[in-house]
């Protein structure tokens, strides 16, 4: 049965930030209405403007009593186009454009764009698919010469300034982490970002160059690979095992690089093996895109949302709907609501036994199911969850238990960057001098906190370090 002390919904929702959604009041009105994480989208705005937006996001925060996690999304090695003249240029099918691989902004027009990479040329050959406009435009190269790539243009269109530029099938050639994603690494650290989504993620060693930044400012923001390339879905499992707080399918560039019908296969798949790592998975892109303009969004994309939540996912995400779109505030009230009615048909009970790959050894798997098959057999009211890291209420959160999870800690960072994880909440409180207090304080912040009542059976799971085995408590606790 579905908790009454806690209704909560469990899946969680990101929403960007961008010009519709950056004022105090509507970041207020989104928080209220349930936005789990803010995600500050690098690609878009200057530092100053994404300070002001985290300064924004705590303030509002603080007001109302709660922490919300915030994403920084990191630009990543995406291929821009440079200026163009007048800032958009207009594409005729069957006419040729040239393309040039530049080091700075050049300017640009319909017979000649500038791609800002030097490296442009020697990534494609003839016969290879340029797309532009999240391929509404579609080039194929016919020469290569000199530099410069003549193209032919087999879908037309208009073209904007510093649009992306996807080449499908490349790889090696492509530009590894850029100084502007160190940059903006170093900014995160400085303004103390709880999450980092690293973009355009090909195999598990790109990841490296991020963490490696994290680490030279002393700081543990765990890392999200975006996989929106051919090369990362093919190497989804060892990507996965290398991101700390698991995926984000983002459906928008995977959909160009990749036919658009293989898609959806794809995102099940990806939600599958983050389930079976017990990762965090997060489906994204173009979700409600209807609601950038319309207040309601189409019956397609509400089942899309209900679907990505049946498979198992933990977290959906609004972009361009939140960002730059007319309706914020109803995109999120439409997201709750379409997330609370498919979680009432969730195989709970099936995930426990069938969604995590079992591990031999691993102690603080099994003590995590074993904790989450507790609730049904005793019909405890919620599972506690002292943590410094977060792994301990990931790994619960994985099983899918039915009940409320509760984490707590004594780290801001980690009770903000819990809020990514299905069915979890968290509280912030004073380290425990004792095990016994330990178990007191879980109790009486369940009372508290409306997640069992006095009189109830919650269980109390975590890792004690002393022992060096990860999580390895579980203990039944009356609520006094």
């Amino acid at each position: 049965m579905e908790s009454e002390a806690q209704p909560e919904r469990r899946t969680k929702i990101v929403a960007t930030v961008g010009p519709a959604s950056r004022e105090p009041e509507m970041l207020r009105q989104l928080l209220v209405a349930g936005v789990d994480v803010f995600r500050l989208n690098f690609s878009h705005g200057n530092a100053a403007d994404h300070a002001e937006n985290v300064r924004r996001i705590r303030d509002v925060s603080a007001e109302l009593g709660t922490e919300v996690g915030v994403m920084g999304d990191l630009p990543g090695p995406k291929l821009r186009l440079g200026n163009l003249e007048g800032d958009v240029a207009v594409l005729h099918s069957g006419s040729e454009v040239i393309l040039r691989g530049i080091e700075e902004d050049g300017m640009g027009d319909a017979s000649h764009l500038p791609v800002q990479w030097t490296g442009f040329a020697q990534a494609v050959g003839p016969g290879d698919p340029v797309f532009l406009a999240d391929g509404r435009v579609r080039l194929r190269v016919k020469e290569v010469s000199g530099g410069q790539v003549t193209a032919e243009i087999e879908a037309g269109g208009a073209v904007s300034s510093h649009q992306g530029v996807n080449l499908p099938g490349a790889d090696a050639a492509l530009p590894e982490t850029t100084a502007t994603d160190v940059a903006w690494v170093d900014f995160a650290c400085e303004q103390g970002i709880d999450l980092l989504a690293v973009s355009f993620v090909r195999r598990p060693s790109d990841l490296d160059p991020v963490r490696a930044a994290v680490e030279a400012q002393g700081q543990d923001i765990p890392l999200i690979a975006k996989i929106e390339k051919p090369q990362a879905a093919e190497r989804a499992e060892e990507i996965i095992a290398a991101a700390e707080s698991g995926v984000m399918i983002a459906r928008g560039d995977l959909g160009v690089e990749l036919p658009i019908e293989e898609v959806p296969e794809i995102q099940k798949r990806l939600i599958r093996l983050a389930g079976q790592a017990a990762k965090p998975a997060i489906t994204a892109t173009q979700m409600l895109a209807t609601m950038v303009r319309q207040n309601r969004p189409t019956r397609a994309e509400v089942t899309d949302v209900a679907n990505a939540i049946h498979d198992g996912t933990d977290a959906v995400m609004l972009s361009e709907e939140t960002a730059i779109g007319e309706h914020p505030l109803e995109a999120v009230r439409v997201m709750d609501r379409v997330a609370r009615a498919a979680e009432r048909q969730l195989p709970y009970a099936e995930w426990l036994y069938g969604r995590v790959e079992e591990k031999s050894g691993d102690v603080g798997e099994v003590v995590a199911q074993v904790a989450v098959a507790a609730t049904y057999r005793l019909n405890l009211a919620a599972i506690v969850v002292p943590t410094g890291s977060g792994r301990t209420p990931r790994l619960v959160s994985a099983f899918r238990p039915r009940v409320p999870v509760l984490a707590v800690s004594s780290r801001l960072e980690t009770v903000r960057r819990m809020n990514l994880l299905f069915g979890t909440s968290a509280v912030r409180a004073d380290p425990w001098e004792s095990l016994r207090l330990l178990l007191d304080d879980c109790a009486d912040l369940a009372r508290e906190g409306g997640y069992a009542e006095s009189g109830d059976l919650i269980a109390v799971t975590a890792g004690l370090p002393s022992q060096a085995l990860g999580t390895n408590l579980f203990e039944v606790h009356r609520v006094p």
